[in-house]
């Protein structure tokens, strides 16, 4: 009985976190660029100069993490595997929970958010847009660039 009530509520929790991303993925696209800052700005300053190697392989992209302050860390990715985070999992630069939708993000570049308590989680981005597929769904695509954003 406790294990069904228990996978009631983590489907409840997923369902209201795709409802909650899907609500600010919709008011985002109003076409105003009004939270981009001049250049020059603070914001700039944030972003990483470098780009951290990681891992070993044929397949290369692109990965940023984006933490809640803003700050940008920059890696250049090196796998043998098929898919993002099968990639991100092997070199420990993700860590999740799994259940009936896939791979659960918890935590990215040792950093948790926990939605329960602080109203924030990790959204999947490819391309500078929000994933439509969960990172452990997500093939890795030659010329094409991931990132994890806490919101």
């Amino acid at each position: 009985m406790q294990k069904r009530c228990g996978k009631k509520a983590l489907s409840f929790f997923f369902c209201m976190t795709l409802i909650v991303a899907m609500a600010l993925g919709t008011t985002g696209c109003n076409g105003k660029n009004s939270d981009k800052a001049p250049e020059g700005t603070e914001q700039e300053a944030n972003v990483s100069e470098t780009a951290k190697s990681l891992g070993e392989g044929e397949k290369e992209f692109d990965f940023t993490v984006v933490d809640a302050d803003g700050n940008e860390t920059s890696f250049e990715i090196h796998t043998d595997q098929e898919t993002v985070g099968e990639a991100l999992a092997e070199l420990g630069v993700i860590e999740g929970e799994e259940s009936e939708y896939g791979l659960f993000v918890q935590t990215v570049n040792g950093i948790t958010a926990d939605f329960e308590k602080d109203g924030k989680y990790w959204a999947f981005y490819i391309n500078g847009e929000y994933a439509e597929s969960g990172v452990d769904a997500t093939p890795i695509t030659e010329g094409a660039s991931y990132s994890f954003k806490m919101e």
